[in-house]
């Protein structure tokens, strides 16, 4: 089962047919909206608007952990997010796709960034936290559907939702070399991978944050919300073909990242983890 999640200006999917909407409660709070069950271009699949139905979450205020989990219980093996990002790197254009197969994470406020803990011990590896068959399925979308689009990108997570200084900005361009910098993905790509959940987001640049000397070129929600349209456009564009396609085979462990990662020994764990460690390793 395949699942988008939706980001800034994305609150529904035009041509999803819905069948049903879960509304559902996690160990860890609500999710961000009711999640749709629908079917698009021929294929069944999950929905959720990340920043709620309505945009009225800031990213800090995401419940990442309860968007995971939801989607795990009702069977999500893929995920594809949409994401509005700032591009740190000249080539990548205002209006560009992107998929980053690396993330540098520069958030600095409190965000529940683990199913683990309280009794329930394991080290995920996140050395290539993306799945890489997924990216490969949906660079092909791209060039079927003549997109351009960049990937093998690193993305900076910062918390938002002030945007960046100019200080911040060069430095996640030159000391950490992100190519993207965006306020969501972390840490919903890190507990995609405690939930063995193939994931990649498709980044749409708005803009190039403000590194540039030219004050023109500083980010604005304004320039965020101008140039989103047209380029959401060809981000749905890429998403259709890829559904309408072949689904990725994942031939990394995005589905087996749990195995040797647990240190708990079962006979342990409380019959709360138990049944936590059931749902994120089905």
């Amino acid at each position: 089962m395949l699942a988008i999640i939706g980001g800034t200006g994305i609150y529904n999917i035009e041509g999803l047919i819905t069948i049903e909407k879960h509304d559902i409660s996690t160990p860890f709070g609500k999710p961000s909206a009711e999640i749709i069950r629908g079917v698009y271009h021929g294929k069944e699949i999950l929905f959720l608007p990340r920043h709620g139905s309505n945009h009225q979450l800031l990213p800090s205020e995401v419940n990442y952990k309860a968007n995971i989990w939801a989607l795990k219980s009702l069977g999500v093996k893929q995920i594809i997010g949409l994401s509005a990002v700032g591009s740190l790197q000249q080539e990548i254009e205002p209006g560009d796709l992107a998929i980053a197969d690396q993330y540098f994470d520069f958030v600095k406020g409190h965000r529940e960034k683990t199913f683990f803990g309280n009794g329930l011990v394991a080290h995920v590896s996140t050395a290539e936290p993306t799945c890489s068959a997924l990216a490969q399925k949906i660079s092909e979308a791209a060039i079927k559907s003549e997109v351009r689009l960049h990937t093998n990108k690193t993305y900076a997570c910062v918390d938002g939702p002030r945007l960046g200084t100019k200080a911040e900005s060069l430095f996640l361009k030159n000391a950490v070399n992100a190519d993207l910098v965006g306020m969501t993905n972390v840490p919903e790509v890190f507990l995609a991978c405690e939930a063995q959940i193939c994931y990649c987001t498709i980044g749409i640049a708005t803009d190039y944050d403000c590194w540039q000397d030219d004050p023109a070129h500083h980010v604005t929600v304004e320039q965020v919300i101008s140039r989103y349209g047209a380029s959401l456009e060809k981000a749905k564009l890429v998403l259709a073909t890829y559904i309408q396609g072949t689904s990725a085979v994942c031939q990394s462990r995005c589905n087996h990242s749990l195995e040797s990662a647990v240190l708990t020994p079962a006979e342990c764990l409380s019959e709360e983890n138990k049944q936590l460690f059931e749902v994120l390793s089905a």
